[in-house]
């Protein structure tokens, strides 16, 4: 389906790449109405492990937010990078990231950190949390997109419980309890609602060409 759908972006965008690479870039905008992304959990005692994945359109709009694409107005493009590889090298995409989404338990932090950011759209971001005892109940924030546009939601999901709770703007921290005996919700779970994010036309349209080049090659 992926797959699919550059290959349209790169037909639609083909006749006009060259003016679109030129064009001054719009600001990122929002789109959090489209398909929700997804954030999965796993609980190993007293660590958590989460991945949280977004739409492409999201990680552009996102990625030119932190600066982590260059502004074809400004100054040189890069193109021996795709957009997938400038977001997994960029520093502010992950500090943005683990200053986003963060878990606590009895109050204190639990110490997280973000695996490499390699094949990015299709793995997400990958975090782990060691808390300071085996996980039953935690505090979990999800502010991640919110900035770009407060419409944006997250919803956590574990495979083993079916219950969802929705994070929002308003609500960015949900208590979240786990069956102690290893691994599974017993009541809030929670994914990333995150929309279609709009980006600048010139980056979207640079992110998929050489998003598909890197594949024939």
């Amino acid at each position: 389906m992926a797959t699919r759908t550059l290959a349209g972006a790169l037909l639609a965008a083909a006749a006009g790449l060259v003016g679109a690479l030129l064009a001054p870039a719009a600001p990122a905008s929002a789109h959090p109405f489209g398909p929700p992304s997804t954030a999965d959990v796993r609980v190993d005692g007293s660590r958590i492990e989460l991945v949280w994945k977004a739409a492409e359109d999201d990680w552009v709009a996102l990625g030119q937010s932190l600066g982590a694409f260059e502004d074809p107005t400004t100054g040189p493009v890069d193109v021996t990078l795709t957009g997938e590889q400038k977001l997994e090298r960029s520093e502010a995409v992950r500090g943005y990231l683990l200053a986003n989404l963060t878990v606590s338990q009895t109050g204190s932090p639990c110490e997280g950190s973000l695996d490499t950011l390699d094949r990015l759209l299709e793995q997400g971001a990958r975090f782990t949390f060691d808390c300071p005892a085996p996980v039953t109940e935690v505090d979990v924030t999800l502010r991640t997109l919110t900035d770009l546009n407060p419409a944006y939601r997250t919803m956590l999901t574990a495979k083993a419980a079916p219950a969802q709770t929705l994070f929002t703007a308003e609500a960015t921290t949900h208590q979240i309890r786990f069956d102690p005996s290893g691994g599974g919700m017993t009541t809030a779970v929670t994914t990333v609602a995150v929309g279609t994010g709009v980006a600048a036309v010139g980056l979207l349209t640079f992110f998929l060409v050489r998003r598909r080049s890197g594949r024939r090659a």
